[in-house]
């Protein structure tokens, strides 16, 4: 098929529908048909070809967010305005970097007639925090009330100038999203100019017979305030004053980001009220999920009620039965401890020849190990590997999910190995999920620099999958992922000259990294949480986000990290580090291994 795909992706645009149809019938159930049609609906919805794209829709099962913001184009211009109603949860009301096609789907949505005035206003109130000025234009037409550009230009030159003189003006509903507006540009400039514009405001209005700021005004003023000083903690350190202020916002219903900005300020400050506030403001579905669980119990366990006290303990004890980041957390707060004998240690699997021989006869499979063996891009047998994993997840197969997985780690093909093993919902094998690939010179090396070496295997874990030739979109490389500049001060600190080729091989590569790992923990009060944040970001990131007075638990410190991908790349180190401990036969518990983070002065 591969031949024939890239023929017709070669001039995607230019293709008619039937043509993909007829490759998807001939390829049916493979990951290229189902890659055709996906990208085919891509480029069709971004030149506007609507029709095109409702005709390969349902050839597409498995769609990324890009791709399914495309269909629900198609449908939203196809009259099917169910079917695009299907996307509203994810771009809605969001405000953060999405593909462009979700960006077009959200403003495109607010025409869609099962769009009320009310989600209208709420999306509204969101543009006009970001100060998107085109979905500004087109809601406030929609409900009404039309904001014209120019207004909209002056206050984006100067909101001090519009505050100034809002008071002289006569209340109306355009005048509230314009000080919105305003207050959302001067936030931009000064969070703290806008707070001290806002409670001027605030109690200027009060002294009035007749308010000029409605309630529902002030309070997403403030949630203006608490979104916007969450974005610079890493510059202006933590600060209570974000809780304050997301708590003068209640009353005002919240987007996923708000409440997860709510929750994080208030865990880090143990403002275990605002805590339970910020998860019961958000949507019951996500409520459920493990990280809001966890907190929640955190949050009940602080209090006095008896009842709550016990829930705490009932969400611990189901959380404790997976062996996740929260579930390591919950273990250890219900006196369980992870032990990986129990799950067959570091032992591989037993496959019996009938299941070695099914996954070779699985296409699927087949083709994946082909194109690994082939000198093909490797993007094209990972993406053949992760959809015969989806397939196999599909049908409950888990027999073949493992021997395949066991026959890609006998080959080498180790990262594979693990995303087999994390992907699925029931085969576990720490022997093929948590390998120790060069065992002697990671426990060598660690050693020698003075770490825990099941920390050096969840660093690596987490930044090659033990891909020695893997390398990031910023220059990272080798199975320790270090940067170029990096690896040159550690070679000067050795006193070694500097050959990239060298430092990116498998054993030097191990024993910088391992080194730097142990200078990182040395620098930063020998705190690993720290230092393994130090790793992803730099010491001086880490070092920034530690309390400036007293002690602050690590799981806190964690939640609050600044930065998504740090946040949730030591989580992960973590996680991995606490299963690598146990199978070298020295195990840590999660709650120990992580101990307290200390002020940074």
């Amino acid at each position: 098929m591969y031949p024939a795909y890239w023929r017709l992706n070669n001039d995607l645009s230019s293709q008619s529908p039937a043509a993909i149809a007829q490759f998807a019938r001939q390829y049916s159930g493979s990951v290229m048909a189902e890659k055709l049609a996906a990208d085919y609906a891509e480029v069709k919805a971004g030149s506007g070809d609507y029709a095109a794209v409702r005709q390969v829709a349902n050839m597409v099962t498995n769609p990324d967010r890009s791709e399914r913001c495309a269909l629900a184009l198609g449908f939203n211009h196809g009259g099917d305005t169910m079917r695009a109603l299907t996307e509203k949860p994810n771009v809605w009301l969001t405000t953060l970097k999405q593909p462009e096609l979700c960006n077009q789907l959200a403003l495109e949505l607010g025409s869609n007639p099962l769009i009320t005035n009310s989600d209208r206003q709420a999306r509204l109130k969101r543009m006009l925090r970001e100060g998107k000025t085109g979905d500004i234009m087109a809601l406030s037409s929609q409900l009404g009330v039309p904001i014209d550009y120019s207004a909209l230009s002056e206050i984006q030159l100067n909101p001090t100038a519009f505050l100034n003189r809002f008071a002289n003006q006569p209340y109306s509903d355009i005048n509230q999203s314009l000080y919105l507006y305003a207050i959302g540009r001067l936030a931009n400039k000064s969070y703290r100019e806008a707070a001290m514009q806002l409670d001027f405001d605030i109690k200027q209005d009060d002294l009035r017979p007749s308010h000029l700021l409605s309630d529902e005004t002030r309070r997403y003023a403030y949630r203006i305030l608490g979104v916007q000083r969450m974005n610079h903690n890493t510059d202006d350190g933590f600060n209570s004053e974000a809780v304050d202020w997301f708590r003068k916002s209640l009353g005002e219903p919240f987007n996923f980001e708000e409440s997860e900005d709510y929750a994080q300020a208030a865990i880090r400050f143990s403002r275990w009220d605002d805590v339970i506030q910020a998860v019961s403001s958000m949507d019951a579905e996500v409520q459920t999920e493990d990280i809001w669980q966890y907190w929640l119990a955190r949050a009940y366990e602080q209090g006095s009620d008896a009842g709550k006290r016990n829930l705490a303990k009932q969400i611990y004890q189901r959380l404790a039965n997976k062996n996740t980041y929260y579930g390591l957390l919950a273990k250890d707060k219900v006196g369980q401890r992870f032990d990986a004998r129990s799950l067959g240690g570091s032992a591989l699997p037993q496959v019996s020849s009938y299941d070695r021989a099914r996954v070779m006869q699985d296409p699927h499979f087949a083709r994946a190990f082909a194109l690994y063996n082939s000198p093909a891009s490797s993007g094209y047998a990972n993406r053949e590997w992760n959809w015969a994993v989806k397939q196999a997840r599909d049908n409950r197969d888990n027999n073949l999910i493992i021997a395949a997985a066991r026959q890609a780690y006998d080959m080498g093909w180790l990262d594979r190995a693990i995303y087999a093993i994390d992907n699925s919902d029931n085969a576990v094998s720490l022997g093929l999920s948590h390998p120790m690939p060069h065992q002697d010179a990671v426990v060598r090396y660690s050693r020698e620099a003075g770490i825990d070496p099941a920390w050096a295997y969840g660093i690596m874990r987490q930044e090659s999958r033990f891909v020695t030739s893997a390398r990031s979109n910023v220059g990272a490389s080798g199975l320790m992922q270090i940067m170029p500049d990096t690896a040159k001060y550690i070679a000067r600190n050795l006193g070694e000259s500097y050959s990239a080729s060298r430092a990116n091989s498998g054993d030097t590569n191990i024993r910088y990294g391992t080194w730097y790992m142990g200078d990182i923990l040395a620098k930063l009060n020998y705190q690993p949480v720290l230092a393994t944040a130090g790793y992803n970001a730099g010491p001086n990131k880490a070092k920034r986000w530690q309390p400036v007075y007293g002690q602050l638990t690590a799981d806190q410190y964690v939640e609050s990290i600044a930065y998504p991908e740090t946040r949730n790349y030591v989580k992960h180190v973590m996680e991995n580090a606490t299963i690598y401990s146990s199978l070298l036969g020295q195990p840590q518990p999660i709650t120990q291994r992580m101990g307290t983070i200390p002020t940074s002065f």
